[in-house]
């Protein structure tokens, strides 16, 4: 209820501080980079921001989703951004994990929270400060998160893996912290950009790939090209996506329709946890029904083999990085006081 009032009371400024200054304000339009050439990330994600400020903000602010590779390279969003091609950008830390790994803690990786966590340690514990201080601190760039998105399929592959011995010599293709943390497990990863996953998993240059949900996954057809489907996705949990937002173009937005954007940022996780989630669902029993696809549950030992490995690889960033000791600790920290959770309540989907 704290939280929903705090919200609630930052929404009302926020409108207050619009109408002051809308009058003065022209009407700002911007340009956003994607990595995403299609699919739901796009549609439910960066589309639904976009949608959602141009709401709240009654049309002051506009915002013209471009797909990938449009504006700029697709692993390269945030470059984009930096560079003023683009206003603003739908970015997923992991293509910037290059950069500075500590993009894996907010990208999603291994050892992270799973989607509830992801929302409580943003806006109950001290995420969201971090990840703003951090973006603009690595990357000089404004950064909202806004969305959160689903566990993923742990892999779609031509060999039958559920334990740790099965994953090794496995040629997988992956990208950001669980490319190096794999390996660690016998794995060959290879990181290819998105258009090339399907053919490279078809043609069988890779034994296995990893995407995203259910959802996403029967959208891009790698049921039908592999055999096996193994889950659940304990390389990625769950990610955020953020927008960020080039600070000269930024600057030209009213305080009012920042504060706005804000809460856009907000609802969107809302939309994305709940579009994700219903999509994923949907697409999972209809996999079940009519795919050939054989669906294989890991065992608890790889979940706690790869554990294991992520955080020897974690404490191995922390060493010498200190944004990553910093966003790391924070939240293992976070992440350890959640486990009364368990105990009082039903995980979703449990009953």
């Amino acid at each position: 209820m704290k939280t929903l009032a705090k919200t609630t009371a930052s929404a009302a400024l926020a409108v207050g501080l619009a109408a002051t200054g809308a009058a003065a304000q022209d009407t700002v339009e911007l340009s956003m980079a994607t990595p995403w050439a299609g699919g739901h990330w796009l549609e439910i994600g960066a589309n639904s921001y976009a949608e959602n400020v141009a709401d709240l903000t009654e049309g002051r602010v506009t915002i013209n989703v471009f797909p990938a590779g449009a504006l700029g390279p697709a692993l390269d969003v945030t470059e984009t951004v930096q560079m003023g091609i683009a206003d603003m950008g739908h970015a997923w830390g992991g293509y910037d994990w290059s950069v500075d790994r500590t993009s894996a803690l907010f990208g999603g990786w291994p050892g992270g929270p799973t989607p509830e966590e992801y929302m409580m340690w943003l806006y109950n514990g001290n995420g969201l400060e971090l990840w703003k201080e951090w973006r603009a601190d690595v990357f000089d760039v404004v950064a909202i998160p806004c969305g959160v998105t689903e566990t993923e399929v742990f892999m779609h592959s031509h060999k039958k893996v559920q334990t740790p011995e099965d994953l090794q010599g496995l040629k997988l293709r992956t990208s950001s912290a669980w490319a190096e943390i794999a390996p660690k497990l016998g794995v060959s990863t290879v990181t290819l950009p998105g258009s090339e996953v399907f053919s490279a998993l078809e043609r069988q240059v890779v034994d296995a790939i990893e995407w995203g949900g259910p959802g996403g996954n029967m959208q891009e057809g790698f049921d039908k090209i592999a055999p096996y489907m193994m889950m659940p996705g304990v390389h990625s949990r769950a990610a955020v996506h953020d927008c960020i937002f080039n600070e000269a173009a930024w600057d030209k937005i009213s305080d009012g329709d920042k504060a706005l954007m804000e809460i856009a940022g907000r609802l969107t996780m809302l939309d994305t946890y709940l579009g994700y989630a219903e999509n994923d669902l949907v697409a999972f029993e209809k996999l079940k029904e009519e795919s050939p696809v054989e669906m294989v549950q890991i065992d608890q030992s790889l979940v706690e083999a790869a554990t294991e490995a992520s955080n020897e690889w974690a404490t191995e960033q922390s060493a010498e990085n200190e944004w990553f000791k910093r966003v790391f600790e924070d939240q293992s920290a976070f992440l350890e006081g959640l486990s009364g959770l368990s105990e009082f309540r039903f995980a979703p989907g449990s009953r």
